[in-house]
């Protein structure tokens, strides 16, 4: 597995952590920044992020910004990524088993360095249920494709 990192300086605080968890639990990542507390606008790495998952060159990805929120619905506008933004264990489990979420976003003034971490495993650890989910998702998926402007 593969999981492509991006974070701008609100989310910047849970990177360390959480980067030190997938060194730890031996998972592959590609971190496209940022890189300091610096100021940047979170659109640029969501989108960073969500193409390296679009095009298949990361399994998922994980967002980070002040409440995960931005950051997300940023990554959202491209098609095929569910982004959904947790802030707590419940959360992390249903968007793994109903969503079948392919980016996870936290934010950085929401939850600590350690309750990401949590988060992040539980995410990466709940398997899709499929079913009844599946038939949704392919709904959304057939929203999309029919809202797409040529």
């Amino acid at each position: 597995m593969k999981i492509a990192i991006g974070c701008d300086h609100g989310g910047f605080v849970l990177k360390d952590a959480i980067l030190s968890y997938l060194d730890q639990a031996g998972i592959d990542y590609v971190d496209y920044g940022c890189f300091d507390e610096s100021s940047v606008d979170y659109p640029d790495y969501a989108a960073k992020v969500a193409k390296a998952v679009q095009s298949k060159q990361a399994d998922k990805g994980i967002l980070m910004c002040g409440t995960g929120i931005g950051i997300t619905i940023a990554a959202n506008k491209f098609k095929g990524i569910r982004a959904a933004v947790v802030t707590n264990e419940f959360c992390a489990r249903a968007t793994a088993q109903h969503n079948d979420a392919n980016i996870l976003g936290l934010g950085g003034r929401v939850v600590s360095p350690e309750e990401a971490v949590k988060l992040v495993d539980l995410w990466l650890n709940t398997p899709f249920e499929g079913g009844r989910h599946q038939r949704r998702l392919d709904k959304i998926a057939e929203i999309e494709e029919q809202n797409q402007i040529k």
